[in-house]
């Protein structure tokens, strides 16, 4: 008989520690409380390799592995952010999505998709989330995009009346732009739409939100205006348009601002 000891079965909402799948090297945020991430994704081997890469970047993480429990887990313990596969079973993540956002939940999500969900991606964005990552995905890379997307929720709680982004500086107040010390003139809608930008760096927005951001109703027909927009910052910002350095854009989806520009 072996004297191998059977494990005790665990919740999966329960948030646990284990042993460290990157050799013993814990990441360190600047972030001093512990945050709580909600992994949702019916395939237990995503979930739970997300779950340790997570953990031992010093997060608590609970798991859902279908969209009516990562609703029930979300409203009972309050997660920080939660990482949403969109591709759930019955209820979709979309849906989750929808259902969060319906309810004035404010937590941040970053979406789990397929390469070739692009329509899925800007339906997700234009629902609330904040982020997203294809499938197959780098767990290290996973673990970065949540703290950007902390990063970006801490500072848009409280809009600035100066925004400092890199070299890029907005007076808010003033309306006075300056890029590595050179002032910038721009149009009313010009400096709205760079705002919606400059508050949470690092965001995808798509040109259904940024016409939203500027005009406070989004039509389908103008969107595209955000386009011109676009190319009109440009022009005024960039040392070079044609290889943006602070709007970058996001093929497929819309557009967002370098965190760091380079």
């Amino acid at each position: 008989m072996s004297g191998t000891a059977r494990r005790t079965p665990r919740d999966p909402s329960t948030p646990t520690r284990r042993a460290d799948p990157t050799g013993g090297r814990r990441a360190r945020d600047s972030i001093s409380a512990v945050q709580t991430i909600l992994v949702v994704d019916d395939e237990p081997r995503i979930a739970q390799l997300a779950r340790d890469y997570l953990e031992h970047a010093g997060f608590a993480v609970l798991t859902a592995g279908d969209g009516q429990a990562a609703v029930a887990t979300a409203h009972a313990r309050r997660p920080d952010l939660v990482v949403l596969d969109l591709g759930l079973p019955g209820m979709d993540g979309l849906d989750v999505a929808r259902t969060l956002r319906r309810e004035s939940s404010d937590v941040p999500i970053i979406m789990l998709t397929a390469r070739d969900d692009e329509l899925d991606r800007i339906l997700g964005l234009e629902l609330g989330a904040d982020d997203y990552v294809t499938k197959p995905f780098s767990p290290r890379e996973l673990v970065a995009r949540v703290r950007a997307v902390l990063r970006r929720a801490e500072r848009a709680q409280a809009p600035a009346d100066l925004i400092i982004v890199g070299d890029l500086v907005m007076d808010v107040a003033r309306m006075r732009v300056e890029v590595a010390g050179r002032l910038v003139d721009l149009t009313a809608t010009e400096f709205q739409l760079l705002a919606a930008l400059a508050r949470q760096p690092g965001r995808i927005f798509t040109r259904a939100q940024l016409l939203d951001a500027v005009h406070g109703v989004a039509f389908e027909s103008y969107e595209r205006a955000i386009d011109t927009h676009i190319k009109n910052l440009r022009r005024k910002l960039e040392p070079e348009p044609r290889q943006p350095r602070y709007i970058l854009t996001v093929y497929g989806v819309g557009y967002r601002l370098a965190d760091e520009p380079a």
